[in-house]
């Protein structure tokens, strides 16, 4: 299930962050290299300290449609 904003591009939280990130095998110092941002801020995002917004998330979702990144968060699966 996939969350989206009232103008249809997908949320970015602090799962879908990470997976995206080591999806590409970067580091958090990699990807804020990559989009022009700190460090710190791609910890803050993947701590949900903060959420990415406007251009960030735009980028963020541009990155994972070029690298085709397909992330569906769903409950976890119980094992016995």
């Amino acid at each position: 299930m996939n969350k989206r904003t009232a103008a249809g591009k997908k949320q970015w939280d602090s799962a879908r962050i990470q997976a995206l990130r080591r999806y590409l095998g970067l580091t958090q110092r990699e990807l804020s290299e990559k989009m022009g941002t700190r460090q710190q801020t791609i910890s803050e995002w993947e701590t949900g300290m903060y959420r990415p917004r406007g251009a960030s998330a735009t980028l963020l979702s541009f990155i994972a449609e070029q690298a085709r990144f397909k992330y569906r968060a769903g409950p976890r699966e119980e094992r016995p």
